[in-house]
């Protein structure tokens, strides 16, 4: 895909798969699968595009993460805070070691987003599911994907060009 595409300015890496339970209901293929999906997929892209973006001059990498397993522990969410924590990382390393030939490397870091996967996993809990994922917001609501799109167009934009390796916490004051 890179080689067909050619080169990027901007890459965002937006994969992400929300495992419940705590160790004791994480299987190793749970494990493998989240780790594939959440973090390798990220690391794969990247491979594949950054040597473009480093012929090119430089360019920036967005990667969403999650503000369970950077800032706050969630739980029943074991494998998926470990995945988010790994983006994270991931993250700031390609930001460190390629600040000097101009690429950029953040992650923004939701918390709880009205999104069809959440509104699956809501609707799993019964008819007050999305209510009781509401309640447990401190602004009284859920944040949106326009919210996480728009913190996503300034990280790409010129208008961040001095931030790099920085984790963007969205998520309506859950992690205060």
């Amino acid at each position: 895909m890179a080689s067909r595409i050619g080169k990027v300015d901007i890459l965002l890496n937006a994969a992400g798969f929300v495992h419940n339970g705590t160790v004791l209901d994480c299987a190793d293929t749970d494990w493998d699968f989240s780790f594939d999906l959440n973090v390798k997929s990220m690391h794969r892209t990247i491979r594949a595009f950054l040597p473009l973006m480093l012929e090119g001059g430089g360019g920036s990498i967005v990667n969403i993460a999650s503000a369970a397993g950077v800032f706050k522990a969630a739980p029943n969410r074991y494998v998926y805070s470990a995945t988010k924590a790994a983006v994270a990382a991931l993250s700031r390393s390609v930001a460190v070691d390629f600040i000097t030939r101009g690429i950029r490397c953040n992650s923004i870091c939701p918390g709880t987003i009205e999104t069809p996967s959440m509104l699956g996993r809501a609707a799993a809990l019964g008819s007050g599911g999305r209510e009781m994922f509401v309640s447990r917001q401190p602004m009284g609501r859920l944040g949106t994907a326009e919210e996480i799109a728009s913190l996503a167009l300034y990280l790409a934009s010129d208008e961040s060009a001095f931030t790099t390796g920085v984790d963007h916490i969205i998520d309506g004051g859950w992690t205060l």
